[in-house]
C-alpha cells in the first residue's frame, strides 16, 4: 500500500479482494442483487475476457484503518479510441464508502494512470467495456435492478460530481406491466406495420444454430448502432463470448430476428430477469446455485429487453415496436410474466423513448454516465 491509502492491484490475492469487495460492502442492502462471483472474476481476467485483446486495465483498492473501503478500475479501450479518433480512458467498477476523500483518492490514481498513458478525457463507469454493466443509478433506489443493470448507493452521484465529473449521458429504464401495457395500441400498430411491410416475418432465435444466429445479430448490431453514443463495433470473439454466457438463460419467446423476404433486418434480445433468483444466491453458482437457477427460471416474473437493433434502411418503419410487441405479448399474455423492463434507452434517442411510451411504458429508473477532461 502506498502512502495515499490506495493499493495498485497486481497479485492474485489482491484481484480476489477487488472482485469480492462488493459482497460484504452491500450486505444487508435490501435492493442490491449479488452478481455471480465467477462472472465478476472473468470480467477483469485479461486472459479470458476477449475485450482485453484490444484493451488495458489497472485496478486499485482504497484502504482506511486496515479495511478496504473502495475500489476503481482505469481502462483504455484502444478500439474505442481508434473508432472515435479520441484519447479517452474509462473508469469502471467504482465503489466507495460515503467519504469524499476516499473517492477523490480513487479517481486521482485512476486519472494519473490514464494520463500517463496519454489519455486526455475519462468517461464512465463502464465495467469494463461499454457493452458490459455501465452507468450509475441516480433514481429508483427502492426497487431491485433487472438483469445486467447496476445498483449502487444513492450518494454515488454526489461523490462523483464532487470529484470533478459532469454528466455525459443519461440512460432510461422503462417499465411495462400487465396493468399498463397498451395491448390495443400495440395490436393496431402491428396491423399497420404488417400492411406496410407484408414481407416482414418475425421468428425466434434458433438456439441450435447459435453460432450463425450470433453472426446475424452482430452484423445488424454493428450497422444499427454505428451512430449511437458510446458505440464501437464488437468483434466476433466478443459476441461469441457473450452468446456463450447468455445461452443458458436466453428464452426464444423473447429473442427474435425480423426478416424481410428471408433477409435479416432487425433483432431483439429479451432476457428473463434472473436477478429474482440471483438475489438469494450470494453470487455463488455452486454447489446448489446452478440447480436453483435452472429450477427457478420458469418462475421468474420479470423480463428485460436488453438489446435491439434495426438496420438503418429499415428504421422508422415500426419494426422495433413490433419486436417489443412480440416479446411483451409472449411474456405478459402467455408466459406468466407480469412486468417487462426496456433498458437502457439513451436520452438522446427520442424514437426509442416514444416506442417505450406508446406501448404503455413509464420511466422507472435513470442511469448516468460521467466525463472529465484530464
Amino acid at each position: 500500500m502506498n502512502s495515499s491509502g490506495v493499493t495498485f492491484v497486481s497479485t492474485k490475492e489482491e484481484k480476489k479482494r477487488f472482485t469480492n469487495f462488493i459482497y460484504p460492502f452491500y450486505e444487508g442492502e435490501e435492493h442490491w442483487v449479488p452478481p455471480l462471483r465467477m462472472d465478476q472474476k472473468k470480467l477483469i481476467d485479461t486472459n479470458k475476457n476477449p475485450f482485453f485483446n484490444n484493451a488495458e486495465i489497472a485496478l486499485f483498492i482504497a484502504e482506511k484503518d486496515g479495511k478496504d473501503v473502495g475500489r476503481i478500475a482505469a481502462i483504455i479501450d484502444h478500439r474505442f479510441n481508434k473508432f472515435h479518433g479520441t484519447k479517452t480512458g474509462h473508469f469502471g467498477f467504482f465503489e466507495s464508502i460515503n467519504d469524499q476523500h476516499t473517492t477523490n483518492l480513487l479517481f486521482r490514481v485512476a486519472e494519473d494512470w490514464l494520463r500517463d498513458k496519454g489519455m486526455n478525457k475519462v468517461v464512465g463507469p463502464a465495467s469494463p467495456s461499454m457493452m458490459d454493466t455501465i452507468g450509475v443509478l441516480i433514481d429508483g433506489f427502492d426497487k431491485d435492478p433487472y438483469i445486467m443493470m447496476p445498483y449502487n448507493f444513492s450518494y454515488y452521484d454526489e461523490l462523483i460530481r464532487n470529484a470533478g465529473f459532469s454528466k455525459e449521458m443519461d440512460m432510461y429504464a422503462y417499465i411495462v406491466d400487465t396493468e399498463t401495457v397498451a395491448v390495443d395500441r400495440m395490436n393496431r400498430a402491428m396491423e399497420i406495420v404488417k400492411k406496410r411491410l407484408p414481407d416482414l416475418n418475425i421468428r425466434p432465435v434458433n438456439l441450435k444454430k447459435m453460432d450463425s444466429e450470433i453472426k446475424i445479430v452482430r452484423e445488424i448490431f454493428n450497422k444499427a448502432w454505428k451512430d449511437n453514443w458510446g458505440f464501437i463495433p464488437l468483434t466476433e470473439e466478443e459476441f461469441q463470448a457473450a452468446g456463450k454466457d447468455l445461452k443458458m438463460i436466453v428464452d426464444t419467446d423473447y429473442a427474435h430476428i425480423a426478416e424481410i423476404k428471408g433477409e435479416p433486418v432487425a433483432f431483439s434480445i429479451g432476457l428473463p430477469n434472473i436477478n429474482e433468483i440471483l438475489k438469494g444466491m450470494n453470487g455463488k453458482l455452486f454447489p446448489f446455485g446452478f440447480i436453483k437457477l435452472l429450477w427457478g427460471k420458469s418462475r421468474v416474473k420479470g423480463l428485460r429487453t436488453a438489446l435491439m437493433g434495426v438496420l438503418p434502411e429499415w428504421q422508422g418503419k415500426g419494426i422495433d415496436a413490433l419486436l417489443h410487441q412480440r416479446s411483451i405479448q409472449n411474456g405478459l399474455e402467455t408466459e406468466g410474466k407480469t412486468v417487462s423492463e426496456l433498458s437502457w434507452i439513451l436520452e438522446s434517442n427520442p424514437e426509442m423513448i416514444r416506442v417505450a411510451e406508446r406501448i404503455g411504458g413509464s420511466l422507472d429508473k435513470t442511469y448516468r454516465m460521467y466525463s472529465k477532461e484530464l
